[in-house]
């Protein structure tokens, strides 16, 4: 049988009805495969989604949780957490909880300075074409606001320029980079319509070619940190012991460092996604900003204070937003930023890093303690239980008897489901 092809004319234009039916015919689906399709697209809003992203068919849905006990710079939150890993919201529940006792966490967040990039080649005198674009300046940042008059009322807008230039296999080139004041946005897109709108002007000043024009998602100028106090009266000196060799074994093991810092994002990223924020951005920054000093190092730090208690510290680069894009278009965004209750897009980043803090802690108590797949797996024997095929009905059931035997896997849980269904014990 001849497989169909992929070359799909004019696929965009299509409704979702007739896009499902070219992916049954493609991918040999049933009717009721299409029907789950649909259903997850009845449950939200089939229109909305296709604003979102092209050739929309259905949605693929992340439970939302909520991580309690949370005191950040002397203020409870409920914190959104939209994921689909078991753990992630215990973990940081449980962290902010033993935290809590000592005050919970003190959040800082720098100015919302974004940071765009316009790469220019070709030119001839590097050093004339700097004196020009400097003598320029002024104008360059009017023309661009221009284009966002609402940003500039508000106190935002290109705030200065600085210059780079690259000897690179493929010459030399001038970068300028444009440092721009996004207030309560994101600010990807006014970042690129700025970068742009520069370069317009910048090569018919300089004369030269310009090639990207685009947004850096290493927010270098928007940096937040986090800090809070774990007892040692509560962790033992063991645990404590058990953290800090597990931070100086990521200090010099790449292998064990980026499964380190994939654990503070597993935080980081949940109250992203779940408040409508770009986490591949907030990744790439936060691994860029760990290998900036050319070796990849953890992100967190940990020492014991004199009187004991263990001190947990966390700095990256976040940039998010609680104005634009998926955080106004997206309902369930909207509300998770309702339920936060935020104010700016300081306070939320300051939220962001104290999750992943948490997140990090967590993870490293449970390590050094009863093992990462003890608590993990419990949580994760519901999941064990539904890929067994086990009918909803039994779930709990099944879930329950394998961890109280200590015995969590798909054979396991197949065997107590036909046990259940045949009344034995």
């Amino acid at each position: 049988m001849i497989k169909p092809s992929s070359r799909i004319p004019r696929f965009f234009e299509k409704n979702i009805e007739e896009r499902l039916q070219i992916i049954k015919n493609f991918s040999a689906l049933r009717s009721e495969d299409l029907a789950v399709l649909k259903q997850a697209l009845v449950q939200g809003d089939a229109h909305l989604y296709a604003r979102m992203i092209e050739n929309v068919i259905s949605v693929m849905p992340v439970p939302l949780g909520i991580a309690t006990n949370f005191r950040i710079n002397n203020k409870d939150y409920l914190i959104p957490m939209a994921t689909e890993e078991p753990s992630v919201v215990a973990g940081a529940s449980y962290a902010a909880k033993l935290a809590r006792v000592s005050g919970g966490f003190t959040t800082t967040s720098s100015a919302s300075i974004m940071i765009g990039l316009i790469q220019l080649v070709g030119i001839r005198d590097i050093p004339d074409a700097i004196n020009t674009i400097e003598k320029h300046e002024a104008e360059l940042i009017e023309y661009a606001h221009a284009k966002d008059p609402v940003l500039i009322l508000k106190g935002g807008g290109v705030k200065s320029f600085s210059y780079h230039v690259y000897n690179t296999d493929r010459g030399t080139m001038l970068v300028v980079y444009i440092h721009v004041d996004v207030q309560d946005a994101m600010g990807a897109n006014i970042v690129n319509t700025f970068a742009e709108v520069i370069a317009s002007r910048i090569i018919t000043l300089v004369h030269a070619r310009s090639c990207l024009r685009i947004v850096s998602n290493l927010a270098m100028q928007r940096m937040s940190s986090a800090q809070a106090v774990w007892q040692k009266k509560d962790l033992g000196q063991d645990v404590i012991d058990g953290i800090l060799d597990a931070l100086a074994l990521a200090r010099v093991d790449a292998y064990r460092c980026v499964t380190h810092n994939k654990g503070i994002m597993n935080g980081i990223d949940a109250v992203a996604v779940a408040t409508g924020n770009d986490f591949r951005a907030l990744e790439a920054g936060a691994h860029g900003y760990a290998a900036q000093d050319g070796s990849y190092k953890p992100l967190s730090r940990y020492y014991q204070h004199e009187n004991g208690d263990l001190v947990g510290e966390l700095m990256l680069p976040l940039a998010v937003g609680i104005v634009g894009g998926v955080t106004k278009t997206n309902p369930i965004a909207c509300l998770s930023l309702k339920i936060l209750g935020v104010k700016t897009a300081c306070e939320l980043a300051g939220i962001i890093v104290a999750v992943g803090l948490a997140q990090n802690f967590a993870a490293l108590r449970a390590l050094v303690t009863e093992g990462i797949q003890q608590g993990h797996m419990k949580l994760h024997s519901k999941n064990i239980a539904i890929q067994a095929g086990v009918s909803s009905l039994l779930v709990d059931d099944v879930a329950h008897a394998m961890i109280l035997e200590n015995n969590i896997s798909v054979g396991r849980a197949s065997e107590l489901s036909l046990m259940l269904n045949k009344g034995e014990k």
